[in-house]
This record gives C-alpha cells, structure tokens and sequence, in this order.
C-alpha cells in the first residue's frame, strides 16, 4: 500500500511549474522523474535552504560514471542555495544494496570500506564546496548510527513501521524474487536501514529532501514515510530518471568496463575520450546533466550537425573532465587526442602501459594488444585485424598473428597500437 500523499508511481513533472530555483533547474535539465509531494518540497525551497541527501555505498574505491548523475544533483543543490550531504554507507555498506542485483554484494572488512570512503571523498571535493557555514556541503557516514543499535533495539523502534506486504512489492525485491534469484534476509533489511538514515538525517540535521535514481524509488518512499510516520515533519523524495545511452545502453558501462571517477582508476585522457565519443544523440542531454554551461548555449551546441556535432562533442569532454580532473587534465587530454586522432602524431599525454620486453618483442600483436587492455582477448583481437581495425604505429595490420619486431619500437622507446578509430595506446617495453 502506497503511504498517504505519495504517489504509487510518482508524480509526471513535466507540466509542473516550479517556483524555486532549485527545481526550475533540475526541470529544465532533466533530472526530475519522481517527487513525492512537488508541491510542498517547491515551497521550502522557495523560501529558504533546503538541506538534502544521497547516499553512496563505499564497495570500490571508485565511484563510476553512472553515480555522476546523483554528484550533479547534489551540486545542483548546493547552487540553488540548499545544504548538501554525501552520506557514505560504511554501515550499509556492510549489508549490500540488492536493488538490481541478482547475487549478493561480497562482504567487505572495515577496513576496507573506510579506505574506500576516504578515496571517494576526493571526487566530491571537486564538485562540492564543503565547509561549517549553512550551505556548505558536509559528508557523514552511516556506520555513526547504524552501528550504535542493538538488534532487538532495531526491531521494536522500527520494525513495526515496515509490513512485509508492502517491502515485497517494491521493485528492488520483486524483480529479484521474480527472476527466482535467491535474497537474503541480511539483504531484505536494507531498506528499513536507509530509512532509518533518512529519519537519523531530519532528526540531527534538519535534512528533508531525500534524492537518488529511479530504482531506489521504493527506499526513498520508505524513507519519507518513516519521518512523516514517526516524527510527523516534513519530508521529501525525488528521483532521477535511469539514464541510458541513445543506444539503450546503462550509463557508465562500456566494453572495456566501468568509467571511473578517480584517476587512479581511470585516467583523464580515458575519461575525455569517454565523453568525446558519446552518441551524437546523447550530446544535448549529457550537456544538462553533467556540465554547467548555460542552456542557451548547450540548445546551439545540440543543433549542430555534420562535423559540427564533433566541436559538441570536445566541449562536453573538456566542460566533464575540468569538473573532475581541471582545466590542465582536460587540456592536456584534448591535445593528446587530437594529436593522435586527426594529426598521427604520437603524445606524452596518450595511455602509456609498460611491458616486459619478452612479452611484447616476438610476440604476436593479438596478444600485445590484449595485455595493453585495447581488447578483452586475443580472438578479439585477431578479428579486429581482419576487419581492418588494428593499426601497428598507424599501419593496419590484417594478420593479429604478425609478430612485433624491435623496429617497431620508435626512438622513444614505445610504439603505438590503436583498435579502431577511438582506442589508442603507447606500449613501452621494459
């Protein structure tokens, strides 16, 4: 049963006139699918600071690319003249978000989801002004208060809030169970921990704004329940819509894997080129959501066609990658790229992999080109030459069986292996 005042499937925003500044924003550029009671939350925001949450589960040392939507939101927030707070889980954490998930999440020691914590905080840093005064943004970790309960505790202060009924017709366990995919019970207590965050957040920080992606729909409803249920104060969800590619595609996914946000995981040059080649499609929507150039001027850049949707598509890597890396990273990758790409020379700046020397001169360049991660095996790669995409220092080669000779390498001691039109990579070996 759907709590009074909150739409079962939430409410179409697309009508809505706002009159805060906050959500005129996140209307305009697309973030809104789902607010609880738009109404209500318009007002407080209308008429002072609206202090908001999401939650980030620290399971990577990395946040990806797909999380960067709920970052701008947050940012968003803190623009329009609320408080934010990155509310990292090292208490969930612990137990596994199984919303969309067929297995559970593999169980991580403390250690580790504190390490985790304190290398994701560097990526909020870019996009958050954190600080003491009322909308500076703030990170807590739920491990604070989560930790702090006793199990029988836990139960009859929040137990009898929840119906079985009800958590089993939210979508984050009814897919699973209707895939036949087993949950734990340890899992199914996931969402009375989130509410519990919500209803911790309104209690010492005056937090009444809720936010998160479409499929934590459920939680986030359980969450504004909770505190209207038990403190009877305001309290508010909002959502943003699954973001996909023109291609029907998830967000952040790609062949080679996740686009990470740390450049220890990912570096600049490889995060400018993920946005560069982006779907011509995508282009106008991916200016809304992820940079902050005006929209007048993101509408002329998406009417673009021809070759013009390539100078669309180097200034949102260059406005995304400044955001994340700075203006030297992103400058620095977009001469590289351009270097390699539309001029054929080689850049300091390209992805460099160092390989043992045995393993690369004499050997085969399917299996080069697989050890410099262009390709996840070398059947793929192999395929790629006979299709006509794997280039040896600009020259295709047709045969992945071709062996690497040591005048392939060049008077800086690399040489360059590109897989298609999009992937290049310096080998240097050592």
């Amino acid at each position: 049963m759907t709590p009074a005042g909150i739409p079962a499937n939430g409410a179409a925003m697309s009508d809505q006139d706002f009159q805060s500044d906050f959500l005129r924003t996140l209307q305009a550029r697309g973030y809104i699918h789902q607010i609880t009671h738009p109404a209500e939350l318009d007002a407080a925001a209308a008429a002072g600071v609206v202090t908001g949450y999401i939650g980030f589960d620290a399971t990577a040392p990395s946040l990806h690319v797909g999380s960067l939507i709920q970052i701008m939101m947050l940012r968003r927030l803190q623009q329009a003249g609320g408080k934010p707070i990155v509310l990292m889980g090292g208490g969930t954490t612990k137990v596994g978000d199984p919303t969309g998930k067929d297995t559970s999440r593999p169980q991580l020691t403390d250690e580790t989801i504190q390490s985790n914590i304190a290398s994701i905080r560097t990526v909020f840093e870019k996009f958050l002004t954190f600080g003491d005064g009322p909308t500076d943004a703030v990170m807590l970790d739920n491990d604070q208060w989560l930790s702090t309960y006793g199990y029988i505790q836990f139960l009859r202060e929040y137990g009898t809030h929840f119906t079985v009924n009800r958590m089993l017709a939210f979508d984050s366990v009814k897919l699973r169970l209707e895939r036949e995919q087993p949950m734990t019970f340890l899992e199914f207590n996931y969402m009375l921990m989130q509410s519990v965050d919500f209803l911790e957040l309104n209690r010492a920080r005056n937090c009444t704004l809720q936010m998160g992606g479409s499929d934590q729909w459920g939680n986030i409803v359980s969450g504004v329940d909770l505190v209207r249920r038990v403190d009877h104060k305001a309290a508010f969800g909002l959502t943003t819509p699954l973001l996909t590619t023109a291609s029907g595609g998830k967000m952040g996914k790609t062949a080679q894997g996740a686009v990470w946000l740390n450049a220890e995981q990912l570096s600049p040059y490889d995060y400018w080129q993920f946005w560069r080649n982006v779907d011509d499609a995508d282009v106008g929507k991916f200016l809304r959501l992820f940079t902050d150039l005006p929209l007048d001027e993101i509408a002329r850049l998406e009417a673009l066609e021809g070759a013009g949707i390539n100078d669309a598509k180097k200034t949102l890597a260059d406005a995304a990658t400044t955001m994340l890396h700075g203006a030297d990273a992103a400058s620095h990758a977009r001469s590289a790229a351009e270097a390699a790409f539309e001029q054929g020379r080689l850049s300091v700046d390209l992805p460099t992999v160092e390989l043992p020397r045995d393993e690369v001169i004499g050997a085969m360049i399917a299996a080069v080109t697989t050890k410099a991660g262009l390709t996840a095996s070398n059947g793929e790669a192999r395929r790629l030459a006979q299709g006509g995409g794997l280039r040896l220092n600009d020259e295709a080669i047709a045969d992945g069986a071709r062996l690497i000779e040591a005048g392939d390498v060049n008077a800086e001691g690399v040489l360059k292996l590109a897989a298609g039109k999009k992937k290049i990579v310096l080998v240097r070996p050592i």
